[in-house]
């Protein structure tokens, strides 16, 4: 057979500080939004409409935060994950400049640590994640570990290299390319009236509804981020994996987190970061997936009055709604139905003094209804 062909990756084909440029680039288009929106339903001003992207300084509506992860994530797969068993965790994931339709995406990573698992067939890989727009500014920053399959059991394993990872992304590193209209920010348009100053730390938001994965809905919106990983798309091959059956992209889980996180959280504009986040059990087509969110912190943002970030845990279940979910405090031990322990800030609009006015920023007369 011809050898022009590749299987991707196994555990031993990586090195510690190898570099994986990886292909192709990406030009996003408004049909990518399109086909986003209508996979996870999200409701969010600021990428749905773009005169109320423009109040905020922007030239239209962005791409939502998440469907920037993925385009990226997209492109690491085939050398990173595609003989991935799972996706174990993210770490110190820092969005950058807004990506709009039309933008390139380009993406390239780094090996920063390996461990083989002791069972001599899997091992874990850790990599340091760039993407870029075509004009060579960061659009998103990240660390991830995978659990990768050997292709030869007899390969002796790689020196373990465990990394230290960040334990969060500092608010003075958040980019917010957001600054609020002179005139009152419109909350008639966004939702909701519960801006930054209106949450507390410790408190706990039910994000209510539920949105069942379809079979045909996951496998869509993980090729429509061009992630080749086996373990989504080839059931000839699963169904002799652990499960017997295909498992949905994690990251899947993650949009449908961030989309019913709007019932509580309407004017949590963008996502700042990700400090940390596990895939605790797998998820499978015909789950239902519901969210609630801890309030961990309200940071303020230096130089800035109008915009604050509220670093938030969110839960997400399957096939358990939350309103009589348990806590989880600390490291307690998850309940089998939670499928993402996720550790992640937002920008949220503040309520402002007077005195910001004239400096493109909003009033304390927000929110403003009609």
């Amino acid at each position: 057979m011809s050898e022009k062909t590749s299987p991707g990756n196994f555990f031993e084909d990586f090195a510690i500080g190898q570099r994986l440029p990886h292909s192709p680039p990406r030009t996003v288009t408004a049909g990518d939004v399109a086909l986003y929106t209508a996979l996870f339903g999200s409701r969010f001003a600021i990428s749905s409409s773009e005169p109320f992207a423009r109040t905020l300084g922007l030239p239209t509506a962005p791409l939502d935060s998440m469907l920037v992860f993925h385009m990226i994530f997209g492109r690491t797969v085939a050398d990173v994950s595609r003989n991935a068993i799972a996706n174990l965790g993210y770490a110190g994931v820092r969005f950058g400049v807004p990506v709009y339709p039309g933008d390139t995406l380009e993406a390239d990573s780094v090996v920063i640590g390996l461990k083989q698992n002791t069972d001599g067939k899997t091992g874990v890989v850790y990599v340091h994640s760039t993407g870029v727009n075509q004009r060579g500014e960061i659009v998103l920053d990240f660390r991830r570990w995978v659990m990768v399959n050997k292709r030869d059991l007899a390969r002796p394993a790689p020196a373990t290299l465990i990394p230290e990872l960040p334990k969060r992304v500092a608010a003075a590193d958040f980019h917010v390319p957001i600054a609020l209209p002179r005139e009152a920010y419109d909350v008639t348009r966004t939702g909701s009236a519960f801006l930054w100053d209106d949450y507390a730390v410790g408190e706990r938001i039910d994000h209510v509804d539920g949105m069942t994965i379809e079979e045909a809905e996951h496998m869509l919106a993980t090729k429509l981020y061009q992630n080749t990983a086996k373990v989504h798309f080839n059931q000839h091959v699963e169904r002799e994996g652990r499960f017997g059956k295909r498992i949905v992209y994690g990251g899947h889980v993650i949009s449908l987190a961030r989309s019913l996180s709007f019932s509580g959280l309407a004017n949590a504009l963008m996502v700042a970061a990700i400090h940390g986040g596990k895939h605790t059990a797998p998820t499978f087509a015909g789950d239902t997936i519901y969210a609630w969110s801890e309030v961990l912190e309200c940071e303020t943002l230096p130089g800035r009055d109008d915009i604050g970030a509220l670093r938030l845990r969110t839960i997400a279940a399957k096939d358990r709604a939350c309103g009589d979910f348990p806590g989880h405090a600390g490291n307690t031990p998850l309940d089998p139905a939670v499928v993402l322990d996720l550790d992640w800030s937002v920008l949220v609009p503040r309520r402002v003094p007077v005195s910001a006015i004239g400096r493109g920023q909003a009033s304390d007369q927000m929110p403003r209804r009609s």
